[in-house]
């Protein structure tokens, strides 16, 4: 065999078997990509993804449209093939799999958070609008959670009201931890509560809670440390004075939180702020109104202008990573608060781009 012919063949066959170890070995990345965008003025699904009944709503126009990112499920391993051209494309990007599934967590504790994550976000986009409106909002300290084989499991129950811990008022969570702790463990601690299912029916029938029990408990040492601990978490949970529905299934996480907020105060006010345009966004927001930054922001903003964007609102501590690779088109917006944003949309509803705080790759 000639020798040229040879090296050829050779080459081929290294070729090959690069190409098929590339195929078939694994590597430790996952891939993220634009997600479905949804406008939340408008229908999912068949029905309203607002749905807002005894008070006076407006009709709105145009789009607030929250952002999804879609990634590789946790148990795929992706090869270096893959690997390589999510790397070189633009519209996705190719991050460690640890970053998205840690390691010390199973699929369902990441899809149990993500879920509570969505649902607490739905609570604060409804509280932060309301507040916004000057509407008032009723907040309660509740327990969140409670931890298997503690001295509050079979007592205490996730959505029963604390009413005071050793006769002392609490008005947030924070204060419950520390009457808990003034004891020693071993010592008994006495919760004052209104039962999950009586707060539930007395918030459903608009009316005081008939029913307040006392629960004794006997603290123990927590893992770690000498604090006494009785073995829950405790939150806050809120009395809205009119319903406000949000109906979107299959998306997890909190990211979508502001459009949520936006999308309430579009609809309880005649200004009507998306005004006819396509406008999209991002971020966590709390119960004060503040946005929060989230992940994959690249992907949101390719998805957003895929679908026909022309701004997108933008938390203020992912501009800079938003800012680096911007689709054409697209303007960013930076937002810190709720009020930011409806401030945003009021310059871009009577045309003045100009005056827009702008995304920059500096901050």
């Amino acid at each position: 065999m000639p020798r040229r012919t040879a090296t050829m063949l050779a080459s081929l066959l290294m070729l090959i078997a690069f190409l098929c170890a590339g195929v078939l070995i694994p590597v430790p990345y996952s891939e993220m990509s634009p997600g479905p965008t949804v406008n939340t003025l408008g229908d999912h699904g068949g029905e309203p993804v607002l749905q807002i009944s005894g008070r006076k709503t407006y009709p709105t126009t145009g789009h607030l449209n929250m952002t999804t990112v879609r990634v590789t499920g946790s148990q795929y391993r992706m090869n270096m093939v893959e690997a390589v051209y999510g790397w070189l494309t633009h519209d996705k990007l190719v991050v460690p799999h640890s970053t998205l599934y840690p390691d010390d967590k199973t699929p369902d504790q990441l899809n149990q958070e993500t879920a509570e994550e969505f649902s607490q976000s739905q609570e604060s986009a409804k509280v932060a609008a309301l507040k916004q409106l000057d509407i008032p909002v009723g907040t309660r300290v509740v327990v969140a959670s409670v931890v298997k084989a503690s001295p509050a499991e079979g007592l205490l129950h996730a959505g029963d009201v604390i009413k005071s811990v050793d006769g002392t008022e609490v008005g947030q969570p924070g204060d419950v931890a520390k009457l808990v702790t003034k004891h020693k463990p071993g010592q008994k601690v006495a919760f004052r509560v209104v039962p999950a299912k009586e707060a539930a029916a007395a918030e459903k029938e608009k009316r005081q809670p008939k029913t307040e029990e006392t629960v004794t408990l006997v603290t123990r040492e927590a893992p770690g440390d000498k604090r006494a601990v009785v073995g829950i978490q405790a939150g806050t949970a809120h009395t809205f004075p009119f319903p406000i529905n949000i109906k979107l299934a299959d998306v997890g996480g909190p990211s979508a939180g502001l459009m949520f907020a936006l999308g309430i105060v579009d609809k309880l006010t005649p200004d009507n702020i998306a005004d006819g345009r396509f406008i999209a966004g991002t971020g966590t927001i709390d119960d004060s109104g503040k946005v929060g930054p989230i992940g994959g922001i690249e992907m949101k903003t390719v998805g957003a202008r895929n679908k026909g964007a022309e701004y997108f609102l933008t938390p203020k501590d992912n501009c800079a990573a938003a800012a680096k690779d911007t689709p054409k088109g697209l303007t960013l917006v930076k937002v810190d608060t709720i009020g930011d944003a409806l401030k945003s949309l009021e310059k871009i509803k009577k045309g003045d781009a100009a005056g827009l705080p702008r995304c920059t790759t500096g901050k």
